[in-house]
This record gives structure tokens, C-alpha cells and sequence, in this order.
């Protein structure tokens, strides 16, 4: 099956979908340069999006990979995961292969990002499919004349049979900030992670891989630029104040986010910083 890329409509918006090698998809929205799905070689989607997700740009799209700059959570003066994930991207790049399909997408301030965040700047999401991977490269260029500081995250959700049955490895050993037990910091003494309850937890310049065990959905998780591993799931109480989630989608999702939320990234002018995740099929 040959690779190609094409323009849909998804869900009414506008969209793109990357054809890889072995019958693999990716389909990246322009409303936030967001991805909202990834099929693999064995037909299984392996990304979340909330069946209850808003597409018409008033609010973020609950799922996907979203991108979140200037800020990461509420850690600012911000809206809650800065401001790109409403605003519409333009398609950049795109190119195929036999072995990969890839874009890229770009966004770049106005007047309404000036409004709530001063400063010029330029960013492009770059999406790469494989047979058997996707790989997400977020690039952001200082185009102003002084240094600006921001934090982000890829907002990973990663769709779960069933979130109790799945492990976490790679994060023994890391101080973590605890968001659903009042931000303490707890050193993680457990060589594997399972989510039995609401689970907000930042851990701080994580350098190892992780695996995600999940049968035969299992996945490798790789980050780079990016120092924090950010996992999430909301369990029964909190998914059900999220009006854009079904009562039962804690159950079938993980976030599990490449982030930069401790430490800002302090970017000078007419400079770049680049930051990558990626996700392996096992």
C-alpha cells in the first residue's frame, strides 16, 4: 500500500490525514496543528479523543495530542495550557516516502495572542508516521528582539482498553509533583506505575524511556528537549465534572506528556528550541 497525505474534513474541520507504510494512518486537525488519531499496522487506534469533544473551536478538543504553549496547565497568568490549542494552523510541509508520511504545520502570533502574551514568535508542529511509530518535533522560533520564557507540553492521550489493566515503566527513581494530593513532591520508590485512582502527577528531568505495558498494546515513550513526564487520568469523580468527557472515558485513557513545567525555557531573541516525543508500538 502506497504512503500518501490528503486534506479531509474531520468531524466539520479541516484536516489532514498522513497514509504511512502497512496500512497506518495519522490524522492531524488544523484547528490547534493537533493529532487526533494514529491507527496502526494491526488496525487499532492508539490515541484517545473524549466521544463528547467539541470541534468548533471554543474550546480546546478533549483527546488528541494537543499542543500546549506558552504555558503549561494553569502554572501562569494564562489560559489553562496557554493558547494555541483553538487557534488555526497552516499546513507548511508535506512529504511521503515508501517507509514515512510527514507534515508540518505553522503558527505564528497576532494580534490576539500579542493581547494576552507580548511577545513575537513562530512555531511549527512536525508530525512523522512509520510502520510502526509517530514521531511529533514542536519547534519554536523567537522572533522578537528580547528573551522570552514559556512552558508547554505535548498533551499526549493514549487510548487504554482498560486504564486498571496497564502498567507505567521508566519513572523509578524520579521526584514527582503530586497535583492531585496537594502538589507535594514524592520521590517514586515503584518500579512500575498503576493507575487505580486520579492520577496528576509531574515528574522532574526525566531522562530514561518509558514503556507502557498494556498486552499487546504496548507502547515505547520517548521524549526529547522536553524534561518532565507529565501522567494523568481524571478517574470516576473528576471525568465527570469535564462536560466534553463520558462518564466512563477516564476508564479508556492515559496521558502520558512529554512537558516542560517546572523549569521555563528561557528563549533569547532570533533563537529556536526544538522538543520531540515519541511513541513506539512494542
Amino acid at each position: 500500500m502506497k504512503t500518501s497525505i490528503e486534506t479531509i474534513q474531520f468531524h466539520g474541520i479541516d484536516a489532514v490525514r498522513l497514509n504511512g507504510p502497512q496500512g497506518t494512518t495519522v490524522t492531524v486537525s488544523l484547528l490547534g496543528g493537533q493529532v487526533l488519531s494514529w491507527v496502526t499496522q494491526d488496525g487499532r487506534e492508539r490515541i484517545f479523543l473524549s466521544e463528547r469533544a467539541v470541534f468548533d473551536g471554543s474550546v480546546a478538543i478533549r483527546g488528541g495530542i494537543p499542543v500546549c504553549f506558552p504555558q503549561f496547565s494553569n502554572l501562569g497568568d494564562l489560559p489553562k495550557h496557554g493558547f494555541l490549542r483553538t487557534k488555526a494552523w497552516k499546513l507548511n510541509d508535506q512529504r511521503h516516502a515508501d517507509d514515512f508520511a510527514l507534515v508540518t504545520l505553522e503558527i505564528s502570533d497576532d494580534e490576539e495572542t500579542r493581547a494576552l502574551w507580548p511577545h513575537p514568535f513562530r512555531a511549527e508542529i512536525t508530525i512523522m508516521l512509520e510502520a510502526d511509530r509517530i514521531d511529533l518535533e514542536f519547534c519554536v522560533e523567537n522572533t522578537g528582539g528580547e528573551t522570552f520564557e514559556f512552558t508547554g507540553a505535548l498533551h499526549t492521550y493514549l487510548r487504554m482498553t482498560q486504564v486498571e489493566d496497564v502498567a507505567l515503566e521508566g519513572l523509578y527513581g524520579h521526584d514527582y509533583r503530586d497535583a492531585a494530593n496537594g502538589d507535594v513532591v514524592i520521590r517514586e520508590t515503584g518500579t512500575e506505575l498503576r493507575v487505580d485512582r486520579e492520577t496528576d502527577r509531574v515528574y522532574h528531568n526525566v531522562k530514561r524511556p518509558q514503556l507502557l505495558q498494556a498486552a499487546n498494546l504496548s507502547l515505547a515513550i520517548q521524549s526529547q528537549g522536553y524534561p518532565d513526564v507529565v501522567v494523568w487520568n481524571p478517574w470516576v469523580d473528576q471525568c465527570a465534572k469535564l462536560k466534553d468527557m463520558a462518564p466512563d472515558g477516564w476508564r479508556h485513557m492515559l496521558c502520558v506528556e512529554a512537558a516542560i513545567a517546572r523549569k521555563p525555557v528561557s528563549l533569547p531573541a532570533g533563537e529556536e528550541w526544538y522538543g520531540r516525543q515519541t511513541l513506539v508500538v512494542v
